[in-house]
């Protein structure tokens, strides 16, 4: 069972990697982004996919 450090843990861990990942992707070139069929304005939408998972 995770104590409530280990939850705030977690959450701070998967935020951290929510912002890495966002940036990253903001911060493509726009040319590498769309041969990617990335947006880069879609950063946000993408990161927290891939990272919380598929919203249902």
């Amino acid at each position: 069972m995770f104590s409530v450090i280990d939850k705030f843990r977690d959450a701070a861990r998967s935020y951290a990697r929510y912002r890495k990942t966002r940036d990253q992707i903001a911060r493509l070139p726009l040319d590498v982004a769309l041969d990617l069929g990335i947006y880069p304005g879609d950063a946000d939408r993408i990161a927290r996919n891939a990272v919380y998972g598929q919203a249902a």
